[in-house]
């Protein structure tokens, strides 16, 4: 449980101090990593392990709320099994930093807050800025799929909310040594302070967020990290009535045929990979 008066100590910032300089980080982890040849769209997979040490997770976007209740009720489903992955991730000690864009104030006055506005500095002579579509890096992918969309399965409009989105959703754990920011800057400079290379990304939306933000998977693939995608971790945010879940594989295949490689998240957690109820894709 997040307590937001608890965190704000100082006294518990000098736990969170200990406890950092003693989180286990010299153990590994196996990936088996799944990519597509851009042309054939044939599945390529690697077995590569991964020093959990120099390995961060970054959590983008799972709020509390959405202004479109579809997409809201899929990152509550999804919650559980995202906060199950993080904890495992932790005892093996890879860095976790959460990424709700737009919600700093709600976390101002905490340590997890201060450790990505304090780490020092880093240069790279690249921009931190919300990447677009890149045609001259990525393939084709249709319109539907790349534009954001309320995402229901129902033929008649969507129905949407006011969003009192406002925090990540409390059904994610943030712990003592975990970091809070939604900068690029910050969490590059986060992810330099620790020497880590390998970033896993999870959460939402994958055809927007999660490609785009200045910490998304273009932005970290621009800095030179090796970024892999949490494929059982994602959602999409697109307007395809009955097909959801189909859209969303195919932007997952765009990712892995043009960005990264992929995994699923029991090779962290120990337990099955995610998969929405009402997913009847393959």
């Amino acid at each position: 449980m997040f307590n937001k008066k608890f965190l704000s100590s100082g006294l518990f910032l000098i736990f969170i101090l200990g406890f950092i300089s003693c989180t286990p980080n010299n153990n590994t982890v196996n990936f088996s990593l799944q990519q597509r040849d851009p042309g054939s769209n044939k599945i390529i997979t690697k077995d590569e392990t991964i020093n959990p040490g120099k390995t961060a997770i970054i959590v983008i976007d799972m709020w509390n709320d959405h202004r479109c209740i579809s997409a809201a009720g899929r990152v509550a489903e999804m919650a559980p099994a995202v906060n199950n992955t993080l904890k495992a991730a932790r005892h093996k000690g890879i860095f976790i930093i959460h990424a709700p864009s737009g919600s700093m104030d709600f976390y101002q006055d905490t340590p997890q807050r201060r450790l990505a506005i304090d780490a020092p500095f880093a240069e790279v002579q690249i921009e931190f800025k919300w990447n677009y579509f890149n045609g001259e890096r990525e393939g084709y992918l249709e319109p539907k799929l790349e534009e954001a969309g309320c995402s229901c399965d129902t033929p008649e409009p969507c129905p949407e909310a006011v969003s009192t989105k406002e925090r990540e959703i409390e059904t994610l754990e943030i712990e003592p040594e975990d970091a809070v920011s939604d900068n690029g800057q910050e969490i590059y400079n986060l992810l330099q302070q620790r020497n880590i290379d390998t970033v896993i990304i999870m959460g939402v939306h994958t055809n927007r967020c999660v490609l785009g933000r200045p910490f998304g998977i273009r932005q970290m693939a621009y800095v030179g990290k090796n970024v892999i995608l949490c494929r059982d971790l994602t959602d999409s945010y697109h307007r395809d009535p009955g097909k959801h879940f189909e859209g969303l594989a195919k932007i997952i295949e765009h990712v892995e045929k043009y960005w990264c490689p992929t995994i699923t998240s029991d090779r962290i957690s120990g337990d099955k990979p995610f998969k929405f109820k009402g997913d009847n894709t393959i």
